[in-house]
């Protein structure tokens, strides 16, 4: 759905209102904006539109980490909601707390959080006026700010960002933020920066590093939890005050880049510490998390937050960790549906890719689903897993139809697998695109009538595993589709020039190994692989 999400954000043409009236309206109904003056002011940019970008906790954290330094202030920028209209008018992309042009800013900080955001990240360099690619700044350092990328993007591979990035922060970057900002007030010279912190583990500079990005950072459990610096209304969720219980997951699902190999698995925040971080007059608030609903403290973080009466969401929730007692505290906090995941089709496949989510489990969330009155069971899954035959769907459509007994209704969010570097999947490759139709279309048929089925564009998910399987090629070819238009015909285009995943590398990525948190910046020890 992400993927779709994204290309119809950067078509789709928004309503006939000037940049100025809609920064007025949205800032005047923040919760929590910064306003600061600083000698070094850094523009922190999303390349999405504002409802996407401001639903990122991440985003926000770092936002609130910048701020917190003493000669750094931060402002936020975000992709227009319609880039076409915004390239023909020719408005510069401009900050949210000043609306000073990005190109203007010293430093300019990208977040990305999946592939098809490359394409959002060259619209927003072209809008700020700065030319995208890295080598083409080079000549002229004092005239272009620096740019640099981050994000949930950097677990994976954040290579096909290399062209346009001149240094990028990968993992968990709350520390590292002030690590670079100190650097860039200490250094003058744009190439002597760049070489001093392309040693400092946790940094990745292309142009030093190649193709090869370093280990991702940790930040030690104390800096736990990131959690929301503004609310909104204007985010797809809406006013709500986003916390982490828990970063991490302790499980080995071979398809997930948040797998326990993955910074050391699943780090715990107390119930105590959570309730303590939430503003009173939060009447909203959402857990977030890889694996929230294997929190030990779950039951007391809700009553609690029902008992204070206010609406609760969660990022993820587990079938195998559904109870009476949790989805009755959903219920009462606001819940009409329960969503969650098989991922696989079939028990095979679920077992395939250690899912450890079992037809009981499914079919008892079912049960649950009807019993507290909840409208809606959703179930996301995968097709295209390696191995799977249609067997696997038909057993898919027979299974649908148990659950359609058991709930008031049953909706299936579907997606086509997409290999991801570091994990145990990386370099499969994506089934052919008539074949996942043909499942699709199975499957469809096979539950028409009892079970609704939506699924992201095939077509798509093609063009993010490309890119998620490439390197610096791939970005080249992300910034021919975003200047072509955008379009399915211009990704294909441009992909076509760039080698098959399969041939591109013959070992997987030293950025699967993790930096210790006790590692401080600049102390050189060599990382070591958690084993899975």
């Amino acid at each position: 759905m992400q993927v779709q999400r994204a290309f119809e954000a950067r078509t789709l043409a928004a309503p006939l209102t000037s940049f100025r009236d809609i920064r007025a309206q949205r800032l005047a109904d923040e919760i929590g904006t910064i306003t600061k003056q600083a000698s070094l002011p850094v523009a922190l940019v999303y390349p999405s539109p504002y409802h996407v970008g401001m639903s990122s906790l991440g985003f926000q954290t770092i936002y609130r980490e910048l701020n917190a330094l003493p000669e750094i202030s931060a402002e936020r920028a975000f992709l227009p909601e319609d880039v076409p209209a915004a390239k023909q008018a020719r408005e510069p992309l401009c900050t949210y707390e000043s609306a000073r042009p990005v190109g203007d800013f010293p430093v300019v900080a990208f977040s990305l959080a999946y592939e098809l955001e490359l394409a959002g990240l060259v619209d927003c360099l072209d809008l700020a006026g700065i030319p995208p690619l890295a080598r083409d700044r080079a000549d002229d350092p004092h005239r272009h700010p620096l740019v640099v990328v981050g994000g949930p993007l950097t677990f994976s591979n954040p290579v096909p960002a290399g062209p346009f990035a001149d240094l990028m922060i990968m993992g968990e970057a709350e520390d590292l933020v002030g690590v670079l900002m100190q650097t860039v007030l200490d250094t003058s010279d744009r190439g002597a920066l760049l070489q001093t912190l392309a040693k400092v583990p946790g940094f990745y500079v292309p142009s030093v590093h190649g193709e090869l990005p370093p280990p991702v950072a940790k930040v030690p459990d104390e800096r736990l939890p990131a959690h929301s610096q503004i609310r909104t209304p204007h985010t797809e969720l809406a006013d709500m005050f986003l916390i982490e219980p828990e970063r991490g997951c302790h499980r080995g699902c071979t398809y997930c880049v948040m797998r326990r190999s993955t910074n050391g698995g699943m780090r715990l925040v107390t119930p105590e510490k959570v309730l303590s971080l939430i503003p009173e007059d939060a009447k909203r608030v959402g857990l977030v998390g890889a694996a929230v609903t294997d929190h030990p403290g779950l039951p007391k973080i809700l009553s609690a937050l029902v008992a204070q009466g206010r609406g609760v969401g969660i990022s993820s929730l587990r079938a195998d960790r559904l109870t009476d007692e949790i989805v009755g505290l959903l219920k009462a906090g606001g819940y009409r549906t329960l969503t969650t995941a098989s991922d696989g089709a079939s028990e095979r496949m679920r077992d395939a890719i250690a899912r450890k989510t079992h037809a009981r489990h499914l079919l008892r969330a079912a049960a649950l689903t009807r019993k507290h009155g909840l409208r809606l069971l959703k179930l996301y899954m995968m097709l295209g897993l390696p191995g799977e035959t249609m067997d696997d769907v038909d057993e898919l459509v027979g299974f649908a139809k148990e659950l359609a007994r058991e709930a008031p209704k049953v909706a299936f969010g579907i997606a086509p697998f997409v290999a991801k570097r570091n994990t145990p999947l990386d370099r499969h490759p994506f089934e052919d695109m008539a074949s996942i139709e043909a499942k699709l279309a199975r499957l469809r048929a096979g539950v028409k009538g009892q079970v609704d089925i939506r699924s992201t564009s095939v077509r798509w998910a093609w063009v993010e595993y490309r890119l998620a399987q490439g390197g610096f090629a791939a970005g080249h070819a992300a910034m021919e589709a975003a200047r072509g238009g955008g379009s399915f015909g211009h990704w294909k285009r441009a992909l076509a020039h760039v080698p098959e995943p399969e041939a591109l590398r013959p070992e997987p990525l030293p950025s699967l190994r993790v930096l210790p948190a006790s590692l401080a910046p600049g102390e050189g020890r060599s990382s070591t692989l958690v084993p899975d």
